[in-house]
């Protein structure tokens, strides 16, 4: 299988992996709603050693928790990772800076606790493609 890439919205930040990826996830977690502005961030869990940085003119990083890191371009503000002492050797993506279709579909949702009270998924809410 050929590698995964992605990048951050203005490509200063690009990277690499080579599957199989390790997990894929919803994340409902406060810390996620924040960092990405959004109701949930789709993760996908990648090995370390699998990972490669192609450009990094632009990453930072940020603690976000004692143990735990969140990598962003430092010039658009795109959130691409998490890394954290809970999970050594792994790298968390978020999933929709990666190109293309990946191994792996998400199979779980996490952190519901947090989940955010305006955003239901069973709402009855037009759906649109555009």
């Amino acid at each position: 299988m050929t590698s995964h890439t992605g990048t951050c919205l203005c490509g200063q930040v690009r990277f690499e992996y080579e599957p199989p990826s390790l997990w894929c996830a919803h994340c409902h977690c406060s810390l996620c709603q924040r960092a990405h502005g959004a109701a949930l961030v789709t993760w996908v869990g990648v090995a370390q050693q699998r990972f490669r940085l192609a450009a990094d003119s632009g990453l930072r990083w940020y603690r976000s928790s004692p143990d735990s890191e969140r990598g962003f371009c430092g010039f658009c503000g795109s959130t691409l990772f998490f890394r954290s002492e809970r999970w050594p050797g792994e790298i968390h993506i978020a999933r929709s800076n990666i190109d293309g279709d990946i191994d792996m579909n998400p199979s779980a949702h996490v952190h519901c606790e947090s989940q955010s009270a305006w955003f239901n998924f069973a709402d009855a809410l037009p759906r649109s493609e555009k």
